[in-house]
Protein backbone atom coordinates (compact mmCIF):
# COMPACT_ATOMS: atom_id res chain seq x y z
CA UNK A 1 0.00 0.00 0.00
CA UNK A 2 1.61 3.07 -0.46
CA UNK A 3 0.86 6.67 0.48
CA UNK A 4 1.98 9.87 -0.43
CA UNK A 5 0.44 13.70 -1.14
CA UNK A 6 -0.95 15.65 -3.93
CA UNK A 7 -0.86 19.24 -4.31
CA UNK A 8 -2.05 22.07 -6.50
CA UNK A 9 -0.15 24.64 -4.79
CA UNK A 10 -2.36 26.86 -4.21
CA UNK A 11 -2.00 30.77 -4.04
CA UNK A 12 -5.55 32.08 -3.05
CA UNK A 13 -5.94 34.37 -0.41
CA UNK A 14 -5.29 33.35 3.39
CA UNK A 15 -8.69 33.06 4.99
CA UNK A 16 -7.65 34.71 8.11
CA UNK A 17 -5.04 37.03 6.98
CA UNK A 18 -5.95 37.95 3.50
CA UNK A 19 -2.24 37.31 2.72
CA UNK A 20 -2.19 36.02 -0.84
CA UNK A 21 1.77 33.86 -1.46
CA UNK A 22 3.52 34.94 -4.74
CA UNK A 23 3.90 32.40 -7.37
CA UNK A 24 7.58 32.14 -6.47
CA UNK A 25 7.24 31.39 -2.80
CA UNK A 26 4.39 28.98 -2.80
CA UNK A 27 6.54 26.51 -5.63
CA UNK A 28 10.23 27.12 -3.46
CA UNK A 29 7.10 25.64 -0.27
CA UNK A 30 6.29 22.76 -2.55
CA UNK A 31 9.52 21.92 -3.16
CA UNK A 32 10.31 21.63 0.43
CA UNK A 33 7.30 19.94 0.96
CA UNK A 34 8.63 17.25 -1.46
CA UNK A 35 11.62 16.89 0.56
CA UNK A 36 10.15 16.86 4.02
CA UNK A 37 7.48 13.67 2.35
CA UNK A 38 10.83 11.62 1.03
CA UNK A 39 12.33 12.39 4.51
CA UNK A 40 9.41 10.92 6.46
CA UNK A 41 9.20 7.59 4.11
CA UNK A 42 5.91 8.75 2.15
CA UNK A 43 6.23 6.62 -1.21
CA UNK A 44 4.53 9.60 -4.16
CA UNK A 45 4.34 12.83 -4.47
CA UNK A 46 2.49 14.71 -7.38
CA UNK A 47 2.39 18.19 -8.28
CA UNK A 48 -0.69 19.43 -10.59
CA UNK A 49 -0.78 21.54 -13.58
CA UNK A 50 -2.87 24.63 -14.18
CA UNK A 51 -2.96 27.88 -16.02
CA UNK A 52 -5.00 30.17 -13.60
CA UNK A 53 -3.21 33.20 -11.02
CA UNK A 54 -4.68 31.19 -7.97
CA UNK A 55 -2.57 28.15 -8.48
CA UNK A 56 1.06 28.72 -8.87
CA UNK A 57 2.45 25.67 -11.29
CA UNK A 58 1.87 25.53 -14.89
CA UNK A 59 5.07 23.23 -15.47
CA UNK A 60 4.89 20.15 -13.05
CA UNK A 61 7.74 18.73 -14.41
CA UNK A 62 10.23 21.48 -13.72
CA UNK A 63 9.41 21.92 -10.13
CA UNK A 64 9.36 17.67 -9.99
CA UNK A 65 13.12 18.06 -11.18
CA UNK A 66 13.87 20.64 -8.66
CA UNK A 67 12.51 18.30 -6.22
CA UNK A 68 14.20 15.18 -7.72
CA UNK A 69 18.00 16.40 -6.67
CA UNK A 70 16.95 16.72 -3.67
CA UNK A 71 15.25 13.69 -2.41
CA UNK A 72 16.75 9.96 -2.37
CA UNK A 73 13.56 7.47 -2.69
CA UNK A 74 10.04 9.31 -3.56
CA UNK A 75 8.75 8.94 -6.32
CA UNK A 76 7.38 12.05 -8.45
CA UNK A 77 4.45 12.38 -10.58
CA UNK A 78 2.24 14.99 -12.29
CA UNK A 79 -0.95 14.87 -10.74
CA UNK A 80 -2.51 15.55 -13.58
CA UNK A 81 -0.44 16.39 -17.06
CA UNK A 82 -3.19 17.99 -18.95
CA UNK A 83 -2.52 16.01 -22.07
CA UNK A 84 -4.96 17.10 -24.15
CA UNK A 85 -3.81 20.73 -24.40
CA UNK A 86 -0.47 19.82 -24.49
CA UNK A 87 2.50 18.26 -26.29
CA UNK A 88 3.03 14.73 -25.87
CA UNK A 89 6.32 14.65 -27.34
CA UNK A 90 7.67 17.53 -24.97
CA UNK A 91 5.43 15.70 -21.95
CA UNK A 92 7.82 13.02 -22.80
CA UNK A 93 10.73 14.67 -22.90
CA UNK A 94 10.34 16.44 -19.56
CA UNK A 95 9.42 13.67 -17.76
CA UNK A 96 12.04 11.32 -19.08
CA UNK A 97 14.47 14.13 -17.95
CA UNK A 98 13.26 13.84 -14.48
CA UNK A 99 13.39 10.31 -14.46
CA UNK A 100 17.40 11.03 -15.19
CA UNK A 101 17.54 13.22 -12.66
CA UNK A 102 15.97 11.28 -10.32
CA UNK A 103 16.95 8.16 -11.28
CA UNK A 104 14.22 6.80 -12.17
CA UNK A 105 11.14 8.30 -9.83
CA UNK A 106 9.31 9.67 -12.49
CA UNK A 107 6.05 9.25 -13.63
CA UNK A 108 2.94 10.99 -15.72
CA UNK A 109 -0.43 10.98 -14.61
CA UNK A 110 -2.27 12.17 -18.09
CA UNK A 111 -6.09 13.32 -17.80
CA UNK A 112 -8.43 15.98 -19.75
CA UNK A 113 -8.16 18.16 -16.61
CA UNK A 114 -11.18 19.42 -14.47
CA UNK A 115 -10.09 23.40 -15.38
CA UNK A 116 -10.22 24.50 -19.16
CA UNK A 117 -7.92 27.67 -18.83
CA UNK A 118 -5.41 25.80 -21.09
CA UNK A 119 -7.56 25.01 -24.11
CA UNK A 120 -7.58 28.36 -25.13
CA UNK A 121 -4.49 29.78 -23.89
CA UNK A 122 -2.67 27.14 -26.30
CA UNK A 123 -5.22 27.68 -29.53
CA UNK A 124 -7.13 24.60 -28.76
CA UNK A 125 -10.85 23.90 -29.19
CA UNK A 126 -13.48 22.78 -26.56
CA UNK A 127 -15.18 21.17 -28.97
CA UNK A 128 -12.42 18.54 -29.52
CA UNK A 129 -11.63 17.69 -25.98
CA UNK A 130 -12.22 13.95 -26.08
CA UNK A 131 -10.40 13.75 -29.39
CA UNK A 132 -7.55 15.78 -28.18
CA UNK A 133 -7.05 13.43 -25.23
CA UNK A 134 -7.36 9.95 -27.33
CA UNK A 135 -4.75 11.51 -30.33
CA UNK A 136 -2.56 12.91 -27.38
CA UNK A 137 -2.21 9.46 -25.40
CA UNK A 138 -2.02 7.67 -28.22
CA UNK A 139 1.47 9.54 -29.27
CA UNK A 140 2.76 9.48 -25.84
CA UNK A 141 2.17 5.74 -25.32
CA UNK A 142 4.01 5.32 -29.23
CA UNK A 143 6.78 7.15 -28.23
CA UNK A 144 7.59 5.58 -24.63
CA UNK A 145 7.21 2.37 -26.44
CA UNK A 146 9.28 3.70 -29.52
CA UNK A 147 12.39 5.55 -29.30
CA UNK A 148 11.85 6.29 -33.30
CA UNK A 149 8.66 7.35 -33.96
CA UNK A 150 6.45 6.73 -37.01
CA UNK A 151 2.64 8.25 -36.36
CA UNK A 152 0.41 10.40 -38.01
CA UNK A 153 -2.24 12.86 -36.02
CA UNK A 154 -5.52 14.97 -36.80
CA UNK A 155 -4.96 17.97 -33.74
CA UNK A 156 -1.23 17.52 -33.98
CA UNK A 157 1.63 17.24 -36.85
CA UNK A 158 2.39 13.93 -37.77
CA UNK A 159 5.83 12.35 -37.01
CA UNK A 160 8.05 10.27 -39.41
CA UNK A 161 10.52 8.47 -38.72
CA UNK A 162 11.91 10.72 -35.83
CA UNK A 163 14.03 9.64 -32.96
CA UNK A 164 12.41 11.59 -28.86
CA UNK A 165 15.44 12.24 -26.48
CA UNK A 166 16.27 11.86 -24.20
CA UNK A 167 14.91 8.40 -23.23
CA UNK A 168 13.73 7.63 -19.79
CA UNK A 169 15.73 5.77 -17.00
CA UNK A 170 12.36 3.47 -16.76
CA UNK A 171 11.64 1.70 -19.68
CA UNK A 172 8.60 2.40 -19.56
CA UNK A 173 8.14 5.24 -18.09
CA UNK A 174 4.93 4.78 -15.97
CA UNK A 175 2.05 6.81 -17.47
CA UNK A 176 -1.72 6.37 -15.23
CA UNK A 177 -4.95 7.66 -16.38
CA UNK A 178 -6.66 10.22 -14.26
CA UNK A 179 -9.88 9.73 -13.89
CA UNK A 180 -12.93 11.77 -12.18
CA UNK A 181 -15.17 8.79 -12.05
CA UNK A 182 -16.65 7.71 -15.68
CA UNK A 183 -16.80 4.62 -16.68
CA UNK A 184 -15.23 5.09 -20.63
CA UNK A 185 -12.34 6.60 -18.92
CA UNK A 186 -11.61 3.24 -16.42
CA UNK A 187 -12.44 0.77 -19.39
CA UNK A 188 -9.80 2.78 -21.34
CA UNK A 189 -7.10 2.87 -18.35
CA UNK A 190 -8.33 -1.21 -18.46
CA UNK A 191 -8.32 -1.92 -22.05
CA UNK A 192 -4.52 -0.21 -22.45
CA UNK A 193 -3.67 -2.22 -19.02
CA UNK A 194 -2.60 1.39 -17.60
CA UNK A 195 -2.38 2.41 -13.80
CA UNK A 196 -6.04 4.27 -13.00
CA UNK A 197 -5.74 7.44 -10.37
CA UNK A 198 -9.35 8.19 -9.23
CA UNK A 199 -10.36 11.80 -8.01
CA UNK A 200 -12.45 10.46 -4.84
CA UNK A 201 -13.41 14.19 -3.69
CA UNK A 202 -16.95 14.08 -2.71
CA UNK A 203 -19.95 11.81 -2.43
CA UNK A 204 -19.17 8.50 -0.99
CA UNK A 205 -15.63 6.26 -1.67
CA UNK A 206 -17.74 3.09 -2.07
CA UNK A 207 -19.26 4.42 -5.17
CA UNK A 208 -16.00 3.91 -6.83
CA UNK A 209 -15.78 0.32 -6.03
CA UNK A 210 -18.42 -0.84 -9.43
CA UNK A 211 -15.68 1.24 -11.35
CA UNK A 212 -12.54 -0.50 -9.72
CA UNK A 213 -14.11 -3.31 -10.96
CA UNK A 214 -15.06 -2.45 -14.62
CA UNK A 215 -11.80 -1.39 -14.76
CA UNK A 216 -10.44 -4.77 -13.80
CA UNK A 217 -12.92 -6.65 -16.17
CA UNK A 218 -11.87 -4.37 -19.13
CA UNK A 219 -8.32 -5.49 -18.40
CA UNK A 220 -8.75 -8.93 -18.28
CA UNK A 221 -10.75 -8.90 -21.30
CA UNK A 222 -8.00 -7.52 -22.96
CA UNK A 223 -5.75 -9.50 -21.78
CA UNK A 224 -3.34 -7.85 -19.43
CA UNK A 225 -2.61 -9.56 -16.23
CA UNK A 226 -4.59 -8.48 -13.28
CA UNK A 227 -2.07 -8.42 -10.42
CA UNK A 228 -0.40 -5.91 -12.23
CA UNK A 229 -2.63 -3.35 -12.12
CA UNK A 230 -2.51 -0.09 -9.53
CA UNK A 231 -5.36 2.01 -8.60
CA UNK A 232 -4.94 4.90 -7.04
CA UNK A 233 -7.03 7.45 -4.97
CA UNK A 234 -6.63 11.00 -5.03
CA UNK A 235 -8.62 12.81 -1.69
CA UNK A 236 -8.65 16.10 -0.07
CA UNK A 237 -7.58 15.82 4.06
CA UNK A 238 -5.55 16.89 6.26
CA UNK A 239 -4.03 15.67 9.48
CA UNK A 240 -3.33 16.81 12.74
CA UNK A 241 -3.07 16.35 16.44
CA UNK A 242 -6.24 16.18 17.16
CA UNK A 243 -9.65 15.76 15.32
CA UNK A 244 -10.58 19.35 16.50
CA UNK A 245 -7.30 20.71 15.38
CA UNK A 246 -7.65 19.13 12.04
CA UNK A 247 -11.20 21.00 11.83
CA UNK A 248 -10.30 23.85 13.27
CA UNK A 249 -6.95 24.85 10.97
CA UNK A 250 -8.80 22.58 7.76
CA UNK A 251 -12.41 23.53 7.06
CA UNK A 252 -11.96 27.40 6.26
CA UNK A 253 -9.42 26.87 3.90
CA UNK A 254 -11.34 24.40 2.28
CA UNK A 255 -14.48 26.07 2.33
CA UNK A 256 -13.15 29.84 1.02
CA UNK A 257 -11.44 27.58 -1.82
CA UNK A 258 -14.56 24.86 -3.05
CA UNK A 259 -17.20 28.04 -2.89
CA UNK A 260 -14.73 29.75 -5.37
CA UNK A 261 -15.49 27.07 -7.30
CA UNK A 262 -18.76 26.38 -6.44
CA UNK A 263 -19.66 30.05 -8.04
CA UNK A 264 -17.64 29.60 -11.00
CA UNK A 265 -19.55 26.23 -11.83
CA UNK A 266 -22.91 26.34 -10.62
CA UNK A 267 -22.48 23.89 -7.26
CA UNK A 268 -24.57 24.36 -4.18
CA UNK A 269 -22.47 26.26 -1.60
CA UNK A 270 -19.84 24.85 0.87
CA UNK A 271 -21.17 24.28 4.25
CA UNK A 272 -19.61 22.96 7.64
CA UNK A 273 -22.72 20.07 7.36
CA UNK A 274 -21.11 19.01 3.89
CA UNK A 275 -17.61 19.27 5.26
CA UNK A 276 -18.99 17.33 9.03
CA UNK A 277 -20.37 14.57 6.80
CA UNK A 278 -17.34 14.01 4.34
CA UNK A 279 -15.33 13.54 7.29
CA UNK A 280 -17.29 10.49 8.32
CA UNK A 281 -16.27 6.82 7.65
CA UNK A 282 -18.10 6.95 4.34
CA UNK A 283 -17.21 10.28 3.75
CA UNK A 284 -14.25 11.57 1.04
CA UNK A 285 -12.45 13.57 3.29
CA UNK A 286 -9.75 12.30 5.45
CA UNK A 287 -9.37 15.12 7.72
CA UNK A 288 -8.47 14.09 11.09
CA UNK A 289 -6.10 13.38 13.49
CA UNK A 290 -3.43 10.33 13.33
CA UNK A 291 -5.80 7.27 13.75
CA UNK A 292 -9.07 8.72 12.18
CA UNK A 293 -7.27 9.30 8.75
CA UNK A 294 -5.38 6.18 9.09
CA UNK A 295 -8.70 4.34 9.57
CA UNK A 296 -10.46 5.50 6.52
CA UNK A 297 -7.02 4.88 4.05
CA UNK A 298 -7.88 1.34 5.46
CA UNK A 299 -11.48 1.17 4.78
CA UNK A 300 -10.98 2.57 1.15
CA UNK A 301 -8.25 -0.11 0.53
CA UNK A 302 -10.94 -2.89 2.31
CA UNK A 303 -13.97 -1.92 0.38
CA UNK A 304 -12.62 -0.10 -2.58
CA UNK A 305 -9.28 -2.02 -3.60
CA UNK A 306 -7.25 1.28 -3.47
CA UNK A 307 -3.52 -0.07 -3.50
CA UNK A 308 -1.99 3.87 -3.76
CA UNK A 309 -3.19 6.99 -1.58
CA UNK A 310 -2.53 10.12 -1.81
CA UNK A 311 -4.05 13.09 0.64
CA UNK A 312 -4.58 16.19 -1.10
CA UNK A 313 -2.96 19.06 0.84
CA UNK A 314 -3.77 22.17 1.31
CA UNK A 315 -7.09 22.82 -0.65
CA UNK A 316 -6.82 26.35 0.43
CA UNK A 317 -4.18 28.03 1.20
CA UNK A 318 -2.85 27.05 4.70
CA UNK A 319 0.60 28.17 6.23
CA UNK A 320 3.46 26.52 5.24
CA UNK A 321 4.46 25.28 8.65
CA UNK A 322 0.84 23.56 8.92
CA UNK A 323 1.32 21.92 5.66
CA UNK A 324 4.87 20.44 6.55
CA UNK A 325 3.22 19.02 9.84
CA UNK A 326 0.13 16.99 7.53
CA UNK A 327 2.99 15.85 6.00
CA UNK A 328 5.33 14.56 8.85
CA UNK A 329 2.01 12.96 10.40
CA UNK A 330 1.33 10.93 7.60
CA UNK A 331 4.66 9.70 6.82
CA UNK A 332 5.54 9.02 10.60
CA UNK A 333 2.38 7.80 11.87
CA UNK A 334 -0.30 7.34 9.89
CA UNK A 335 1.20 5.56 6.87
CA UNK A 336 2.94 3.06 9.48
CA UNK A 337 -0.52 1.78 10.81
CA UNK A 338 -1.94 1.60 7.41
CA UNK A 339 0.97 -0.65 6.33
CA UNK A 340 0.82 -2.70 9.34
CA UNK A 341 -3.01 -3.36 9.16
CA UNK A 342 -3.28 -3.64 4.97
CA UNK A 343 -0.11 -6.27 5.21
CA UNK A 344 -1.93 -8.54 8.31
CA UNK A 345 -5.57 -8.22 6.42
CA UNK A 346 -3.68 -9.15 2.78
CA UNK A 347 -1.35 -11.83 4.50
CA UNK A 348 -4.07 -13.58 6.46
Amino acid sequence: MEIGITTFAETTPDVHTGRVLSHSERIRDVVEEIVLADQVGLDVFGVGEHHRKDYAVSTPAVVLAAAAARTNRIRLTSAVTVLSSDDPVRVYQEFATVDAISNGRAEIMAGRGSFIESFPLFGYDLQDYNELFDEKLELLLTIRESEIVNWEGKHRASIHNRGVYPRSVQNPIPVWIASGGTPDSVIRAGLLGLPLVLAIIGGSPLQFAPLVELYKRAAIKAGHDPSNLTVASHSHGFVAKSNEEAIEKFFPPTQQAMNVLAKERGWAPYTRDTFDHACSLEGALYAGDVQTVAEKIIFLRKNVGITRFMLHVPVGSMPHEEVMQAIRLLGEEVAPIVRSEVNKWENG
